[in-house]
């Protein structure tokens, strides 16, 4: 029988140097903090390049600041709280790992709830914020200088559902999506997911496609039927 699997993510978002900046932080508003950064594909590692880094962290901030953190249920709130207090634990306990500069509302909430913030890494690329699936309202910014050395860095992990690129370089937003070892790429985009994509990854993100015309494929047989003449 087929089997179809999906096992998270670890998602860079990359903005390059002609990029839109303001396209660029509406988009990583909605793949970093809907769901209050828990989706398998939320973008995990935001990648900017040198020369828009310092534009990009101010304009993120600003737009995190005005996040309302609360019961989902109540009027006004864009960031309800996460599933458990387990994963607030481990949420606290990987930012407990970093020393870098940090953005957040000035606002404090207990379990299961984490404000928003944004972490400014800049070069650190082995914080352990780097390596790990996130999984909440927390949004990393490193630095990159070159495109070979965005890319490196995209495909430095086991995993590989999602990447976010944003250009407005035609000819870079086709060779960068062909270089990143994952298995959706959105480019200007902060969400693709659709009933009519396949959804699925590479390396370690999954096994199979779901929705699209190929995800019934992980659930039938196929059949060679020869006739002699």
């Amino acid at each position: 029988s087929g089997i179809n699997a999906e096992y998270g993510d670890n998602a860079p978002f990359i903005v390059f140097q002609s990029a839109d900046i303001n396209r660029a932080v509406a988009g990583c508003m909605l793949a970093k903090f809907r769901n209050a950064g828990q989706a398998c594909n939320a973008a995990n590692r935001i990648l900017v390049h040198d020369s828009v880094y310092s534009e990009f962290v101010e304009k993120l901030a600003t737009r995190v600041h005005k996040l309302k953190v609360g019961n989902g249920l109540d009027d006004g709130i864009s960031v309800g709280p996460l599933v458990n207090s387990r994963a607030f634990e481990r949420v606290s306990t990987l930012l407990g790992t970093s020393n870098h500069e940090t953005i957040t509302k000035t606002d404090s909430h207990s379990s299961p709830f984490v404000s928003p913030r944004v972490v400014m890494c800049g070069s650190d690329h082995e914080t352990p914020l780097f390596h790990t699936e996130i999984f909440g309202p927390v949004a990393p910014v490193y630095s990159f200088s070159s495109e070979e050395e965005a890319v490196r860095l995209a495909n430095n992990t086991r995993y590989g559902l999602q990447a976010f690129i944003f250009t407005q370089d035609l000819a870079q937003s086709w060779r960068v999506s062909e270089e990143l070892e994952y298995g959706m790429v959105a480019v200007n985009e902060g969400a693709i997911s659709s009933t009519n994509n396949p959804f699925g990854g590479w390396k370690e993100s999954g096994i199979g496609r779901e929705a699209g015309h190929v995800g019934i494929h992980e659930f039938q047989e196929d059949k060679l039927v020869c006739f002699g003449l």
